[in-house]
């Protein structure tokens, strides 16, 4: 995801630097690969010093346009979100890189850390939308025409059909905004494209985009090939079916990978073969590579927030903070929710409160 022609002067990412599987040396290893490629961009890590230090010793070009922060506090893979929201409330390196934006001191929180307790803390600190009763994590997803917007990716577990509308709607405004595209074709994921079919969360989602006027182009229902053909821009779904989907294509890739690995190994002219083809397979290579895609972000909060995933190295979550510089340039926040507006008056939406009213039951973690 690039925007051409946004600066990234005076850019300040907040880090959950303890965020992931591998911490630090992923965190700040990919802060030193981003370097180079958005020069001005400034970091502020939040997490353990002592953990920390040794890693920023190895990269002394992050070290010098960073702020360290010292938190004793990192919310584990496996916690609870409720559970998280007590142990790190205020205290932990996640809630501070969150707490970050809120305050100003950052234009983009960034965490590879557990993707039910960064939707909770997100939730709580930034609070949601008019107009969004939960948040929607999006992404760009490579297809075979390019790239498609697909939401939700694992934030929302058993959305109402009212949500699903608001996550199409910022969906399509998502991908209006980072594509250019003037009006991109939004469709609704489903078991098959017959009216017939589908959960009545679905089927109603779907009457309300065809019949309530919204200033979107509603394409209708899209099956789960029809993601990775590009058949719409936009492509909305619930957080579980959405984060099966994720992690089955991501699956998919490796298995693929690894068979081509194999069968340009299996014989003498397989390996002369690749000789003569090898930029050609280095291409697919890249083309094929989870890392390219990594970053998803939390639609629907006043305040921007990326999600790495957990699992990625120093290279993966340099790509995630690609993202983040892009949508901090986009001013995105502002944009979505001016486009948001056009739910005005369609259902009352009650979201007053400060937290999810189930933190537990709603998160399929991305990590």
């Amino acid at each position: 995801m690039t925007i051409s022609g946004t600066g990234t002067g005076g850019l300040t990412i907040a880090i959950d630097g303890m965020g992931g599987d591998h911490g630090p040396e992923t965190t700040i290893g990919g802060a030193d690969i981003a370097a180079l490629r958005h020069p001005g961009v400034r970091f502020v890590i939040f997490g353990d010093e002592a953990a920390m230090r040794p890693v920023l010793d190895k990269f002394p070009r992050v070290a010098a346009i960073s702020e360290i922060v010292h938190t004793d506090v990192a919310i584990s893979m496996e916690e609870l979100p409720s559970q998280a929201l007590r142990r790190g409330r205020k205290t932990s390196s996640m809630w501070l890189a969150i707490d970050a934006v809120k305050s100003g001191r950052a234009q983009v929180a960034l965490s590879a850390g557990n993707t039910g307790a960064l939707m909770a803390m997100a939730k709580v600190i930034l609070k949601t939308m008019p107009n969004v009763e939960r948040p929607a994590l999006a992404a760009l997803w490579p297809t075979a025409s390019g790239e498609s917007v697909v939401l939700d990716l694992g934030a929302t577990i058993g959305p109402s059909a009212f949500q699903l509308v608001q996550f199409a709607v910022m969906g399509e405004a998502f991908a209006r905004i980072i594509t250019g595209l003037e009006q991109p074709t939004v469709g609704l994921l489903n078991i098959g494209q017959e009216e017939v079919k589908g959960t009545e969360q679905v089927k109603e989602a779907a009457q309300i985009l065809r019949n309530t006027g919204l200033p979107l182009k509603f394409h209708g229902f899209v099956e789960g090939d029809d993601i990775s053909k590009g058949t719409t821009d936009v492509v909305v779904t619930d957080g579980y079916t959405g984060n099966i989907a994720l992690k089955t294509a991501e699956g998919t890739v490796r298995m693929i990978v690894e068979f081509l690995r194999g069968a340009l190994k299996s014989s003498l002219m397989s390996r002369i073969g690749y000789l003569f083809a090898q930029g050609a397979f280095k291409a697919l290579s890249r083309k094929l590579d989870p890392r390219t895609s990594n970053g998803a972000l939390f639609l629907g909060l006043n305040g921007l927030v990326v999600k790495s995933h957990g699992g990625t190295d120093a290279e993966g979550f340099a790509y995630a903070i690609d993202v983040a510089v892009d949508v901090a340039a986009a001013d995105l926040v502002h944009k979505i929710m001016a486009d948001l507006g056009s739910l005005d008056g369609l259902k009352p939406v009650s979201n007053r409160d400060t937290a999810p009213a189930t933190p537990d039951e709603s998160e399929a973690a991305l990590s």
